[in-house]
């Protein structure tokens, strides 16, 4: 073998290893993003999730509204990239416990009993409007102390929420919105702004409240980041004061 070919055949050998160094990098960062983000879900391969439905408020039981659709596109397509499975079920057919499963549970609590019971439950700082009469508290949102109010179109609000029951729990997830449209905006969030989140939070719970802006103009893709309300949610609100009876003497 003269000095040329040998040269040729070690070139060779040198960027078949670098090739394989490189393949081998790339797998090792691939599946270590991959194992973050299944933690962070709860979703190991091949585990099982719920997609819990609600229903358009005021309609019939099994109607969905268009933007709730998405939002559940969104979560599938979150829960297949774990390699995980979803069962999608109605709000009022989901009868078990919590962190035995990864939920995602989408929808205010006038149209989702799951996510009126998640609320009671587990975020007892928040209280949400669902008086069916028209008035400008009317799906207001109040958080500890502070009262958020629907501006249709304009300034939305919603609560997106990993909560947990502990490290071998699996989380629950809200995406509790004052319109179909803003369950849709914090499923998008969560899908952009996971990795951010995981780093932020590990597996631990949090509260964020989102406002999604001008949605008449640009649908679910402007979202701002009002402020992480883990603790005020989970501080039971004062129980409002006793109304006095007054009795007349005879």
């Amino acid at each position: 073998m003269n000095d040329d070919v040998r040269n040729i055949v070690l070139g060779m050998l040198a960027a078949a290893l670098s090739g394989a160094l490189g393949w081998l990098a790339r797998t090792y960062l691939w599946r270590r993003k991959l194992r973050r983000k299944q933690a962070f879900f709860g979703l190991p391969a091949n585990s099982e999730s719920l997609l819990v439905v609600n229903r358009e408020a005021g309609g019939p039981e099994l109607t969905v509204m268009r933007h709730d659709v998405f939002a559940l596109l969104e979560l599938s397509a979150l829960i297949k990239d774990c390699g995980a499975h979803a069962q999608v079920v109605a709000h009022d057919t989901t009868q078990q416990g919590f962190g035995e499963r990864t939920e995602f549970c989408v929808g205010g609590p006038a149209s989702n009993r799951r996510m009126a019971a998640h609320l009671q439950s587990l975020l007892p700082g928040v209280r949400v409007n669902v008086d069916a009469e028209p008035g400008p508290d009317r799906g207001a949102f109040q958080i500890g102390s502070e009262r958020y109010r629907l501006e249709s179109g304009q300034g939305e609000y919603v609560i997106l929420a990993r909560l947990t029951a502990g490290s071998a729990a699996r989380p629950v997830f809200l995406f509790c919105g004052q319109r179909a449209i803003t369950n849709q905006a914090a499923t998008r969030y969560l899908a952009r702004n996971h990795e951010r989140l995981a780093r932020k939070h590990g597996r631990n719970t949090f509260v964020l409240l989102l406002k999604v802006v001008n949605s008449q103009a640009y649908g679910p893709d402007v979202v701002e980041l009002v402020a992480e309300v883990t603790r005020v949610a989970q501080t039971p609100l004062p129980a409002p004061p006793a109304k006095k009876s007054s009795s007349r003497a005879s």
